[in-house]
């Protein structure tokens, strides 16, 4: 195990001005452990030590972007402000340090904020169409023009922000019925208008502004997934063609990679066509982009948002490392399992999977 491990995750990977020493990138994961929306010394820490061990790339937590209607809690943390800023670059020092690498994930939780909630209590709850993700209307307000504009350009300036204090590149969060997902999305984007007629235009937007302000070759990584929030059979795409649809203008706008979001990265995404690819393989294949897989890698519990503090045992990466082999993906992200085991790539290169921390409750809890 050992010597496979190592033979396929250890070996390096370049993604745009990106060096990584290896294919194992840490999933980003909401921990809410900077009050003020400031990253401090043990936010630093907590990613650091998992650089020290051997994770190539760190995907922060999602960090809301300059919008009054980004976030719905105090303790996450964001991308703009002098205070919360300086926090990140000490991350950014603490984790290079140790030879890693580290991009922010940039997030705007759209039409899933509930009224009233922080940091910003009185802004509004905003999305495409002002439609909950359950199909309800009237569940905020509907985005003008001018909000449109306003929060591609906090996505462009947190980008801007983020390559001068030192990440290795941006994640934007494109995935799990937040803001970008709430345009890509039929149900939640009824808009009349050229952001409803192209429901990619949105995200393209994003992107195509991002990338003006940052390198040519600073990665952009979009996030996206097929399920939403309280919706694992929601469908961006029910075939190729349509995922092709979806994801070619993303391409087209400057992204560098994708990160496709599954729970369960051994299940075929479209079985029905004979192939047993998943998300992320369709994805490359669509494409030809590099990307990430990710989903239950490590343990034998598949991911549920909703039950964060069921156990799950350690479980084999055999299957991972066959779709690894013949080229499926190129980078794997891990979530649970590096939560649980900060040394979790570590083990695994050494052939130490007696060794590796199951995943628990307390894993949430605290930093470690």
């Amino acid at each position: 195990m050992s010597t496979r491990a190592a033979q396929a995750l250890a070996r390096p990977f370049t993604l745009g001005s990106a060096e990584l020493p290896n294919r194992i990138v840490m999933a980003p994961m909401t921990r809410g452990h900077s009050p003020g929306g400031i990253p401090g010394a043990d936010v630093a820490a907590y990613y650091a030590r998992r650089a020290a061990a051997g994770t190539g790339l760190i995907i922060t937590e999602g960090t809301y972007v300059d919008h009054p209607s980004a976030g719905d809690m105090a303790s996450v943390p964001r991308f703009h402000g002098e205070q919360q800023l300086a926090g990140w670059e000490r991350v950014v020092s603490a984790v290079h340090a140790e030879g890693g690498r580290i991009m922010p994930q940039l997030w705007h939780v759209g039409i899933q904020r509930a009224a009233g909630s922080p940091p910003f209590p009185d802004a509004p709850s905003v999305g495409p169409s002002g439609i909950a993700l359950d199909g309800t209307a009237g569940a905020g307000a509907p985005l003008t023009l001018a909000d449109v504009e306003a929060i591609i350009r906090a996505f462009a300036d947190a980008a801007r922000e983020a390559e001068r204090i030192g990440f290795d590149g941006v994640e934007l969060h494109g995935a799990h019925g937040y803001l970008i997902d709430q345009f890509l999305w039929e149900r939640t984007n009824r808009r009349t208008d050229d952001y409803g007629a192209e429901r990619t235009r949105f995200a393209a937007d994003v992107i195509a502004a991002v990338r003006e302000q940052v390198a040519a070759d600073f990665p952009v990584v979009l996030r996206f997934s097929q399920w939403k929030a309280e919706n694992y059979g929601a469908k961006l795409a029910t075939g190729p063609d349509e995922l092709a649809a979806v994801l070619t203008p993303l391409a087209d706008a400057g992204v560098t990679a994708f990160h496709a979001s599954g729970r369960r990265y051994w299940e075929p995404e479209f079985p029905e066509s004979g192939s047993d690819l998943n998300v992320a393989g369709w994805t490359k294949k669509l494409t030809g982009k590099p990307v990430i897989t990710v989903g239950s890698v490590g343990l034998d519990a598949v991911f549920d948002p909703a039950a964060l503090t069921a156990d799950a045992r350690v479980d084999s990466v055999e299957r991972l490392l066959e779709r690894l082999d013949r080229d499926e993906f190129d980078l794997v992200a891990v979530g649970r399992a590096l939560l649980a085991d900060p040394e979790w790539a570590r083990k695994v290169f050494e052939g130490k999977e007696n060794e590796l921390i199951p995943y628990s409750k307390e894993a949430v809890a605290t930093l470690h």
